[in-house]
Parts: structure tokens; C-alpha cells; sequence
């Protein structure tokens, strides 16, 4: 099973529907997103344009109401950091790289870490704990890219929107 991973959209529906076409074209029903969708009309767009499963937690630049995050079908909203588990992998999810100690003090034994808020793509590994930002989907400060996670092998990879 393949996961998006995806982050700081920032209401650029135009880098958003490049990359929900592709997620179609894969076969990806599952997206986790690290922050910064921005406005509701944004979320709103998201749940009716994409098919599967989003699992979100919010950034710092919101603008839409927590409530009616909490009410989207087919979604989880998590708050601004939680955890879940998809095919026996752990996953957190925080917008900023300073939530990561409060994460890991309740959900200790992670495998995976995604986080947004620089927009700069990033992995690193720590120990058995892989850390990484997809980058920016809306393309601010960084050529808009997202990452995919292969749940058979762990493998994690960085995609540039643009090159698809």
C-alpha cells in the first residue's frame, strides 16, 4: 500500500489538484497531511475532491474552525499532533519540529515522524525512528514536492510536483 504524505498546502488548489490527479492515477486512498491547509474552503475542497482516507493534524496558519475539521467524513483530524497506526506501522504527525518531545512522550515507539512548517523536504533517520518533512505543496519557499510511503517495505520517498 502506497501513503501521501503531504504538508503546507497554503490554499494553492491549483498545486492541489495536480496532485490529487496523481493520487488517483496511483490508487492512493490514504493521506496523511502535516498542517497548513489554511482556509475552510480549502478543507472543504480537499474531503469532496479526494476519495479516501485523510488523516490531518493542524499548522500554524489555520484559518478554518477545529470543529468543523472534527466533523469531515472519511476523516481524522488529530488536533495539532497525535499518532495512528496503518498495517502496523506507528506514525506521528506534528506541523511544527518542536511538537516532536510532547509526541513522543505519548506515543513512544514511532517508526515514522512527519512533520511540515519549514517547507524545506527532509528525512533523517534517529536510531529506529525515521523523521521527515514532505515539503510544501503549495510551493512557498520551495519547489512544491510530498513524499510517499511504501507500508510493505517502509520505504520512504520525496516526489517535486512538477516532475510527475
Amino acid at each position: 500500500m502506497l501513503i501521501a504524505i503531504a504538508s503546507d498546502l497554503h490554499d494553492n488548489l491549483a498545486n492541489w489538484q495536480i496532485f490529487n490527479n496523481y493520487l488517483n492515477e496511483q490508487g492512493i486512498t490514504t493521506l496523511l497531511f502535516c498542517g497548513d491547509l489554511c482556509n475552510s474552503e480549502t478543507l472543504q475542497h480537499l474531503r469532496q475532491e479526494f476519495a479516501g482516507k485523510i488523516y490531518f493534524i493542524a499548522g500554524n496558519q489555520e484559518l478554518y474552525d477545529f470543529q468543523e475539521a472534527k466533523d469531515l467524513k472519511n476523516s481524522e483530524f488529530l488536533g495539532r499532533y497525535g499518532a495512528i497506526e496503518i498495517e502496523n506501522i506507528k506514525i506521528g504527525l506534528i506541523h511544527e519540529p518542536s511538537y516532536k518531545e510532547q509526541l513522543l512522550k505519548k506515543n513512544k515507539q514511532l517508526d515514522f515522524i512527519f512533520y511540515g512548517h519549514t517547507h524545506k523536504p527532509w528525512i533523517e533517520n534517529e536510531n529506529s525512528l525515521v523523521m521527515a518533512n514532505p515539503g510544501t505543496l503549495g510551493g512557498v519557499f520551495y519547489r512544491a514536492s510530498f513524499a510517499l510511503l511504501n507500508t510493505k517495505n517502509k520505504k520512504l520517498e520525496l516526489k517535486i510536483l512538477d516532475q510527475l
